[in-house]
């Protein structure tokens, strides 16, 4: 396996094996938390891959136990302080959204533990979402005071039913790997220690399907996402900004992280 590809930083590994990619999520010490610098790396790999003609499968995962658990505290206060770090991050959470939903290639998420607000997203808006007995996803957006902008309320209506989407962008609540799947948000469950090889040998049946059949039909399904995400993804956005800058927002996060959080 080759890497570390496409000009990423450490933080996200790109890894080729044959004709398949594997994306690492590469902070494990952090739970593999998004900072500036990976979230960046998350919006500009998806054209990159794309650009590459030997490939024709994604496998996007995280490095030691965790997937991801979204923003990391450093990143979130620096949002919340700086408007220009806020417009700019936003603006990248926006493309990270659009990208996923428009990149042609399969993508697979292999959900090796927590997958958490952006990190939840991540996995979500991959074309086949497998998960761990031990994971478990949440958007708790919405418990620390922030919109659920990055592809909960975009996206989670598309994938289940809007009541239950409701109440688990409402509350924040964890959702266990079974619950995920009968929800709508994920495939199936693996068990923890053949994860990655069941991801890869799909990754690998998939890279051999007929190339222009697989995906145009990926492209005519992820149309119902396009269309759902436009003006919802704006309005969410915009709305998140003002809800970073909200004083409920400003005690939740004094709260978590005391002086840390400004």
């Amino acid at each position: 396996m080759t890497g570390n590809l496409y000009g990423l930083p450490p933080s996200l590994l790109a890894a080729k094996d044959g004709n398949v990619v594997r994306l690492t999520l590469n902070r494990p010490d952090a739970a593999n938390a998004v900072d500036g610098e990976l979230h960046e790396a998350l919006a500009d790999v998806w054209t990159r891959i794309a650009a590459d003609d030997d490939v024709r499968a994604v496998i996007l995962t995280g490095a030691g136990r965790a997937f991801c658990a979204g923003g990391d505290a450093t990143l979130l206060r620096d949002i919340r302080e700086d408007p220009h770090i806020r417009r700019a991050s936003l603006a990248e959470g926006a493309r990270i959204v659009r990208e996923m939903v428009a990149f042609p290639l399969p993508v697979i998420a292999a959900v090796n533990g927590a997958a958490i607000g952006l990190g939840c997203s991540l996995a979500v808006l991959c074309d086949i979402v497998l998960l761990s007995d031990r994971a478990r996803l949440a958007d708790p957006h919405v418990a620390v005071g922030v919109v659920a902008a990055d592809g909960g309320a975009a996206v989670w209506p598309v994938l289940t039913s809007m009541v239950r989407a409701k109440e688990y962008l409402f509350t924040g609540d964890r959702i266990a790997p079974e619950e995920a799947v009968s929800l709508g948000l994920a495939t199936r469950v693996v068990p923890a220690d053949d994860l990655l090889a069941t991801a890869t040998a799909l990754a690998q049946r998939l890279a051999d399907l007929p190339r222009q059949a697989l995906q145009d039909t990926k492209r005519a399904i992820n149309m119902h996402l396009e269309r759902a995400i436009t003006g919802i993804l704006e309005f969410g956005f915009a709305a998140e900004s003002t809800s970073f800058t909200s004083p409920e927002h400003h005690e939740i996060m004094r709260d978590l992280f005391g002086e840390s959080a400004g």
